[in-house]
């Protein structure tokens, strides 16, 4: 729910096969039905279709397993966005995107 008030209400979901997820998801959909909002989330299930984005968490977890975890919240977000903004330079997507590459670094440092 706060990552659906955050950034808006998805056109679809990929998730895996568990069961709790479907539900929720459901579930979710009949709020989203009574409460008026005009559309529901589409839910895709696949096995598959959501290891491209855990692959992709795999540098993370490299780079932050040795540091035994944070102390503060906002260490942790400074830390995860710059490593995810150094990712995404490093795939080229700041550059596809017209995104500097300064204006994520700035906003960590503010």
């Amino acid at each position: 729910m706060r990552a659906i008030g955050t950034n808006g209400v998805p056109d679809r979901i990929a998730i895996d096969k568990s069961g709790a997820n479907f539900a929720g998801l459901q579930s979710l959909n009949v709020i989203l039905k009574f409460a008026g909002v005009g559309r529901i989330i589409g839910i895709v299930q696949s096995k598959y279709l959501n290891n491209i984005v855990e692959q992709d968490h795999r540098l993370i977890k490299r780079i932050t397993r040795p540091m035994l975890g944070f102390k503060d919240f906002h260490s942790t977000a400074a830390t995860l966005a710059g490593i995810e903004t150094a990712h995404m330079m490093r795939k080229g997507q700041l550059d596809q995107t017209g995104i500097s590459a300064f204006k994520p670094f700035a906003a960590l440092a503010a």
